[in-house]
């Protein structure tokens, strides 16, 4: 069957192949009347515009790459899926680019043409990556993550006020013999959750030693583990406080596998909100994180990027309905690279107590 063409709508309109490509790009100069006429024509053919066509004669693809590990984490399809809905509503489109484990993805796979900006979820704090794009003008920002040394727009969730309510609550409840499984040390996620809760403990006069602390990936099995080391020994916790919801789980298997009653016997708690941690049967007490706000927040600073690189005005890059724009906290040394922090909250649930005397 043979493919329909703009040049076959434009011929059964009446008009020019140009007065088609515009009325369908939405662009003025057409007539209502021609409009009407092309529009009819396109769908009496169901005709479908090319995007490669499209790529070509606007030097946009409409296409951004959303960087994400394997979604196999259930963190990133929660972010994921806003972040597709809040491009669609800019009439782009959402490609997701995974990788396993702590890699990275290779800059040559983002900087071949095929998008017109980049979002980055699982950026390391030292990576390079960031600093090549901008190298070669293509406009990026992170989300979820911050570099020790922030050259680009970055937007994250209020890693340190939500550990404070986390140790706020622990302490509360009267836990002395607290531990902590924190994520991988070169992400700023588990860097500044790590060293917050350390300083948030220390404000009520609690220790966080050493050899309570695992450093883990985001991954159940690598916290199950962990758990087990720091619960199957002759002084074990009352209380783990974990990096994220994916640890905290690992650190409920342990409990189960030990025999210990969550939270009789182990107050545990997390970080996210992820949809397992609000089921009845995990009921985990956590931090819950609005992945929307900062889904909008990633995209309206992508824009302002993007046209930023066009030419257009991006003064503002928070613009007044972002979450985050009254208070971006904190900017890059070159003082053009502000980092917005979104407010979390706590979500108590069922997985702490007081210790058992």
């Amino acid at each position: 069957m043979k493919k329909v063409t703009s040049f076959d709508v434009a011929r059964l309109a009446g008009v020019s192949q140009p007065t088609v490509s515009r009325t369908l790009r939405n662009l003025p100069g057409a007539s209502p009347e021609t409009r009407a006429r092309v529009l009819a024509a396109a769908a009496e053919l169901s005709y479908i515009p090319s995007e490669s066509g499209r790529a070509l004669s606007t030097s946009s693809t409409r296409r951004i790459a959303v960087v994400s590990e394997e979604l196999t984490n259930p963190f990133y399809p929660q972010l994921v899926g806003p972040i597709g809905r809040c491009l669609e509503e800019h009439d782009l489109r959402a490609v997701v680019v995974t990788h396993a484990g702590q890699g990275q993805v290779g800059l040559d796979l983002l900087a071949d043409g095929s998008y017109d900006g980049v979002l980055l979820t699982t950026t390391v704090r030292q990576s390079t990556l960031p600093r090549d794009l901008t190298e070669r003008g293509i406009p990026h920002v992170l989300v979820n993550r911050i570099l020790d040394q922030p050259e680009s727009p970055s937007c994250a969730v209020d890693n340190s006020g939500g550990v404070r309510l986390v140790a706020d609550l622990v302490a509360g409840l009267g836990h002395q013999e607290i531990a902590s499984l924190q994520g991988p040390v070169n992400t700023s996620t588990g860097h500044e959750r790590g060293e917050a809760l350390r300083a948030a403990l220390k404000a009520h006069g609690i220790r966080l030693p050493r050899h309570r602390v695992r450093r883990v990936a985001f991954d159940h099995d690598a916290s199950l583990a962990a758990a087990l080391e720091l619960l199957d020994g002759p002084s074990p916790p009352t209380a783990i406080i974990c990096g994220n919801d994916v640890i905290a789980l690992g650190a409920l298997s342990a409990a189960a596998r030990l025999g210990l009653s969550v939270p009789g016997q182990l107050t545990v708690t997390g970080f996210d909100d992820i949809q397992l941690a609000g089921w009845p049967l995990i009921a985990l007490t956590t931090v819950r994180c609005d992945l929307a706000a900062l889904a909008r927040t990633a995209v309206n600073l992508l824009l302002a990027e993007i046209a930023g690189r066009d030419g257009k005005s991006s003064a503002n890059p928070f613009p007044p309905d972002a979450p985050g724009a009254s208070d971006p906290r904190g900017a890059g040394t070159d003082g053009k690279s502000p980092v917005a922090r979104i407010p979390v909250s706590l979500i108590p649930r069922g997985t702490h107590a007081q210790p058992r005397q």
